[in-house]
């Protein structure tokens, strides 16, 4: 049977280093659907993209988003987001700060967190924030 989570439930869904899947509108065709790091804060989640790359250009030109966060295997739980994405400068101290928290978010370990950082810090990114207007849970679990 499947049953709706609490909000609470969401956001505690939602702290975990899982993926979600963003679906952007291509410009002809499907939907297109990228699976990405992101970071939940506040009622907002927010995921960094790479300048440039088709879910970019798809935001600019159409920026209402879908994502969906599955928990994996043995996890019977789904949260999906709707809304319209707000893109923000990645050089900015604060989209840097939030980047700096998505990496460490999927780390484990800092040293890990701040190798990784520096090997992406100079590849051009934007911050994607949504500030969901619609959301949906399914937990299947008994």
């Amino acid at each position: 049977m499947t049953k709706r989570m609490t909000d609470a439930e969401i956001e505690t869904f939602l702290q975990q280093p899982l993926h979600a899947i963003l679906a952007t509108h291509a410009s002809n065709g499907p939907p297109h659907l990228s699976p990405v790091w992101f970071l939940f804060e506040d009622g907002r989640l927010s995921t960094s993209i790479l300048s440039g790359s088709a879910k970019h250009k798809n935001l600019k030109r159409r920026p209402d988003v879908s994502l969906c966060i599955d928990g994996g295997r043995g996890d019977v739980r789904t949260v999906m987001l709707y809304g319209t994405a707000e893109l923000r400068p990645g050089d900015d101290k604060a989209s840097e700060a939030t980047r700096r928290r998505i990496i460490r978010h999927y780390h484990e370990r800092e040293e890990n967190a701040k190798s990784y950082y520096e090997s992406v810090r100079d590849v051009r990114h934007v911050l994607l924030v949504l500030k969901p207007e619609r959301v949906v849970s399914q937990d299947f679990s008994d």
